[in-house]
């Protein structure tokens, strides 16, 4: 048989094992939203799945912007951004975003997949080096496949390793750090005083994905930096505006010099249609409601504290967790499974995460916190989770 063929009849036939066990929760319809809650396959559930960390998701301010936006311009644009696509909203953005994050620019990209494989691919190339992170997020793992630099990765948040690493590089080479600053599967932040003194004494440019970073971490929810009282500790912040922000597209912002340079050969931003007009507004507005309404933040972090201990108290493995995402570790895959069925017969609508996304033996929930989670809410969920946690022997 084709090898092709082998992989997709191995993957169709995973797939067809978990939906007859009752165990498929993914790629469900979610039929209304209403802040924490939603409506799928008619039912009304608590959600513990979603991005919109700060509930900016029909924020009027913002919302309202869209609906201008599309009024004024349409549902697109004429074309690539370098070409007939550039319209006075997306100069906007791009200012705006650079304002937010202390930068002299910014680049506005079509997904936050798409800004991480465009700004790797094309800041490196053959003769340099890229160094990661292992549990960085599969979009940069992909740029640097795809840059054809030399790819190396360290240790989970091991400076020791990443030094290794440092002092191994071709002295000649470009040299290129990419990290997460909020890991995505377990919800633990970077070290970043560390890894920017690194990449300073070993001349490596340092770039840090924020998409679950911006909006989350931080007083006012400016990032990472602020969350560790440091100031252009970072050569490129990279974002989304997809989670926080309740919009589409990504970002990178920097110095000019760099912008501009990825203006002209990432290829992405290239060779790609722009962000439509609404979209664009969206995202705009909610970087200004986050500054304008920053008790969202306060919140948000209060709910994460709520969350976090309740779990603890428990007797649940969270890991390093101290952000919105929360890692509610299962052991193996099945039993992962088995838990989230039971926290959806008990009304959460929660995922499971399971191997190869995570480490065989790893399999957990990954359970989002937001701003729309009231104390009643985090109350209700924590009983849900305990009881699904007894009833499958995780805790």
């Amino acid at each position: 048989m084709n090898p092709i063929q082998q992989r997709i009849e191995a993957m169709n036939e995973r797939v067809a094992q978990v939906k007859e066990a009752g165990w498929y929760f993914y790629l469900q319809p979610l039929e209304e939203l209403d802040g924490a809650w939603v409506t799928t396959g008619g039912r009304r559930m608590l959600l513990f799945a979603g991005y919109s960390y700060l509930g900016l998701l029909g924020h009027p301010k913002i919302t309202a912007a869209a609906q201008e936006a599309l009024a004024r311009y349409g549902t697109g644009t004429q074309g690539v951004r370098i070409l007939a696509g550039t319209l006075p909203l997306h100069d906007e953005l791009e200012e705006t975003i650079a304002r937010f994050k202390k930068t002299e620019a910014a680049i506005v990209y079509s997904s936050g997949y798409v800004t991480n494989l465009a700004t790797v691919s094309a800041l490196v190339g053959r003769n340099d080096v890229v160094i990661c992170d292992k549990y960085n997020h599969a979009s940069i793992v992909d740029g640097c496949l795809l840059s054809q630099a030399k790819f190396v990765r360290f240790r989970h948040n091991d400076m020791a390793g990443l030094e290794r690493r440092l002092q191994q590089a071709d002295p000649n080479a470009g040299k290129l750090v990419v990290v997460d600053a909020v890991f995505s599967m377990d919800g633990d932040v970077i070290n970043l005083p560390e890894v920017s003194r690194l990449c300073r004494e070993y001349d490596a440019l340092l770039m840090v994905d924020e998409a679950h970073s911006v909006g989350v971490l931080g007083e006012t929810g400016h990032g990472i930096e602020e969350h560790f009282g440091l100031n252009n500790a970072i050569d490129l912040y990279m974002g989304t505006l997809s989670k926080p922000i309740p919009s589409v597209g990504g970002y990178v912002a920097g110095k000019q010099e760099i912008i501009t340079y990825l203006k002209h050969v990432a290829r992405a931003f290239v060779f790609s249609a722009s962000l439509p007009p609404a979209q664009t507004a969206a995202a705009k507005a909610s970087f200004e409601v986050i500054e304008e309404e920053t008790w969202r933040v306060k919140m948000l972090q209060r709910n994460v504290e709520l969350f976090l201990g309740g779990l603890k108290a428990r007797g649940f493995n969270t890991l390093n967790s101290e952000t919105p995402i929360v890692p509610i570790i299962c052991g193996e895959d099945e039993r992962a499974f088995q838990m989230a069925k039971a926290c959806q017969e008990g009304g959460l609508f929660v995922l499971p995460v399971v191997s190869p996304a995570v480490p065989v033996g790893l399999a957990r929930l990954r359970a989002n916190v937001t701003v729309d989670h009231s104390e009643e809410d985090i109350a209700y969920a924590l009983d849900v989770f305990e009881r699904a946690g007894k009833a499958v022997g995780v805790i």
